[in-house]
């Protein structure tokens, strides 16, 4: 079976920062085979080594660390459409923009 460039791009790129085969096989749905098969034509310098140690860690903590900014975020325009739809002080004569 063929794929486009852009999926064996993407599974080769996961490969890279220490993302497990199977995880990747499943994640793309790919078979496990192919992608040792693209790992040993594409990324020789992977072909005995299971991952990089520190990608992992550093692709972990930039997870994280989106997961903090998109929640941020999510306070932030909750915070926003309170703000908006709150009336002035002196019983919504005088509106503020």
């Amino acid at each position: 079976m063929s794929y486009p460039p852009e999926v064996r791009r993407q599974a080769l790129d996961l490969l890279v920062v220490g993302e497990p085969v199977k995880k990747v096989a499943v994640d793309l749905g790919l078979s496990e085979r192919t992608l040792y098969q693209w790992r040993r034509r594409y990324l020789p310098q992977l072909r005995h080594q299971r991952y990089f140690p520190d990608a992992g860690s550093e692709l972990r903590a930039a997870r994280r660390r989106i997961t903090e900014l998109e929640t941020e975020v999510a306070v932030l325009r909750r915070a926003t459409e309170l703000l908006r739809d709150a009336t002035s002080p002196k019983d919504g004569s005088r509106r503020y923009a």
